[in-house]
């Protein structure tokens, strides 16, 4: 048998055994087709691998599909090899048929001294080193390295199994390809059919079906165009990756060297703080073994005396109680013994006159329970206050650090604004800061009403704004748009009428806080200049600090977000006058210098650096019920660089 009739199996090319017939038509081995269905991942009645299809003309089977045996098939089958295998004439007047012409191309479908398909031939090692892929129509253990792989079928075959697609009509157009290990990332997920069109509008590879649906109208080009392109493109790429790479690779490496300081740091900072407070249990050790010792000696010193005094008194006692019963004993007729008695016990009785020495008024070593105390609570204050200033910027610690985050710090921060911010300037010089802060009516207060967005009033009636859950409800405040969170800013606000407080807010604190913590400068999330009407001051954290200047309608605000300050400024005539610049100092290592600092100035050295860990909006406190301000106007001349943050 060639294996080229009708009666051939296209998966085996060898004669038709346990003939099949599938709804589509085409017959097959029912051995070789349980065999290719389950290499494919879709069982014989569809599996997770999806539906079944037929090798030949790719036409999908419900799940339900049973292979079952087609018996008249196989009868025919059994009569053509009975008739065949007969050389002479058989009973019947009609001879044989005749096989059906081969055609030309399936003859040299294999040179002679190749196996035939069937045969039990083992797989050879592959020179390469990496294993080829396989046919699936092979029988399995004996395949052979696959030639093409067919995208329509979903296998490879060898060059002896290409031939039903290079013979078969229905199979020359399916889409043949060098061998693919993995057949099912070539098909589309949706309709199950080849990837053969490239979108460029959306970089994905596209079936047909795609291609004519979702893709319509996009640029679709063949993946093998598609593909030469982008292979020109492929050194640039590569390039660039190198380059990002190496820039990885120094960025890894400095991040390592990072990690190391860090780790390093912490472990010899560690080991001080270690012996340190070794040091510090050893002199605690030390003071309570001489407290102790000092209560065991005046213990010892006041027992000493006091015993001495019992027992003195108890002999006295013991000397008057034989006196008095020696008395009593002397018989009434013997006089001298009456007397000699009576002697003995008056010298007992004059030998003991005056008071006895009475309880200590004083124990010397009670006091030393106060010395502990005060000792303790010394100690507890000290570490407190020390615990505070640790959580705050400055230290040994963070000097030690404070060269990995210069990089960072530079970025964001004019090179030479530090200066000119920390003394007298021209308004002119802060006008190039300048931002415009509009008024975000979602944050107003109910009894603030809103002129556009620059300027606010209160008002006695309340304003029936729209629920917000960003809207204050206890105090009389309205934030600006936008959050600040790098680089220096500048606005101006007018004080109209009322007493007024005008600073800045921490983007996430809440407007639903109680009166007496949500207002301005009393919580450690915002701070603000206030006007009472007399003088200026400024809050922060619940603490006031009064200002000497005088009342100046025009106050600017400058926010140095680099610097992690806040400067307030009085504004007459284009001259700056600085009231009040608050930024935590460095930390004081002399305990005579922490104890000279104003209150105030120490609460921001705690915690006036957390404040800008968070992004801050623009705040202002209308507290009088008369209270106006405007947003002051800026230059013209600067509005160009005032949106380029």
């Amino acid at each position: 048998m060639d294996g080229s009739g009708p009666f051939s199996c296209p998966i085996c090319l060898e004669p038709l055994r346990e003939p099949v017939t599938l709804p589509c038509g085409h017959n097959f081995c029912l051995a070789c087709l349980s065999a290719l269905w389950p290499h494919r991942g879709a069982g014989g009645t569809g599996g997770p691998g999806g539906a079944a299809r037929c090798p030949l003309c790719q036409e999908p089977f419900p799940d339900g599909l049973q292979l079952r045996k087609n018996h008249t098939l196989s009868e025919l089958l059994q009569l053509r090899q009975g008739s065949g295998s007969a050389p002479g004439p058989g009973p019947g007047p009609a001879p044989a048929p005749a096989p059906e012409p081969t055609p030309p191309s399936a003859q040299p479908s294999a040179p002679p001294s190749a196996p035939e398909p069937s045969a039990p031939c083992a797989p050879e090692p592959w020179p390469g080193g990496e294993e080829p892929v396989r046919c699936d129509a092979c029988p399995e253990g004996a395949a052979l390295p696959a030639a093409l792989s067919c995208l329509s079928c979903l296998a490879s075959f060898c060059p002896a199994h290409l031939g039903p697609h290079e013979r078969s009509p229905a199979l020359r157009g399916h889409r043949l390809v060098p061998p693919l290990r993995r057949l099912e990332e070539s098909l589309c997920p949706r309709h199950l059919r080849p990837l053969e069109r490239y979108c460029r509008a959306e970089r994905a590879c596209l079936c047909e079906a795609c291609a004519a649906q979702e893709h319509r109208g996009h640029e679709l080009v063949p993946l093998e165009q598609e593909r030469a392109l982008q292979e020109a493109e492929q050194s640039k790429v590569l390039s660039a990756v190198e380059d990002r790479m190496d820039e990885l690779g120094a960025g890894i490496a400095q991040s390592r060297r990072t990690v190391a300081l860090i780790k390093s740091a912490a472990l010899a900072e560690r080991e001080r703080v270690s012996r340190l407070f070794a040091e510090a249990a050893a002199i605690l050790q030390g003071f309570q073994t001489e407290v102790l010792g000092f209560i065991e000696e005046g213990e010892a010193t006041m027992l000493g005396r006091s015993q001495g005094d019992l027992r003195r008194q108890e002999e006295q006692r013991s000397r008057l109680s034989r006196a008095r019963h020696n008395l009593g004993q002397v018989p009434e007729a013997d006089s001298v013994s009456f007397l000699q008695g009576l002697l003995a016990l008056r010298l007992a009785l004059e030998e003991g006159c005056g008071p006895g020495p009475g309880p200590p008024r004083e124990l010397s070593f009670t006091k030393s329970s106060q010395a502990v105390r005060a000792v303790r609570e010394a100690l507890t204050e000290a570490c407190a206050g020390q615990w505070e200033r640790l959580r705050g910027p400055g230290g040994e610690e963070e000097e030690d650090l404070q060269k990995l985050g210069t990089e960072a710090d530079a970025e964001s921060q004019d090179p030479d604004s530090t200066n000119n911010l920390e003394s007298e300037a021209p308004r002119d010089y802060f006008l190039k800061f300048a931002y415009i802060v509009d008024l975000d009516s979602d944050t107003a207060d109910k009894y603030l009403q809103l002129f556009g967005t620059k300027g606010v009033k209160r008002v006695l009636c309340p304003i029936n704004y729209p629920e917000s859950p960003t809207r204050f409800t206890h105090c009389e405040q309205v934030l600006g748009e936008g959050a600040l969170d790098r680089g220096t800013y500048y606005w101006e606000v007018e004080i109209i009428e009322g007493w007024v407080s005008v600073g800045v807010m921490a983007e996430d604190f809440s407007p639903q806080e109680p009166y007496d913590r949500g207002r301005l400068g009393r919580n450690a999330h915002s701070c603000c200049l206030q006007w009472n009407g007399r003088s200026f001051s400024v809050w922060f954290h619940g603490l006031e600090a009064s200002l000497p200047h005088p009342f100046s309608p025009t106050v600017g605000i400058c926010l140095e977000y680099a610097n992690r300050a806040l400067a307030f400024y009085a504004v007459r005539d284009g001259k700056m006058s600085l009231l009040r610049r608050l930024k935590a100092s460095r930390a004081r290592r002399s305990s005579t210098l922490a104890s000279s600092i104003e209150p105030f100035q120490s609460r921001l050295d705690s915690h006036f650096a957390g404040l800008f860990t968070r992004r801050l909006k623009p705040a202002f406190f209308l507290e009088s019920v008369d209270a106006h301000l405007q947003i002051g106007p800026l230059k013209k001349s600067c509005i160009s660089v005032l949106k380029r943050r």
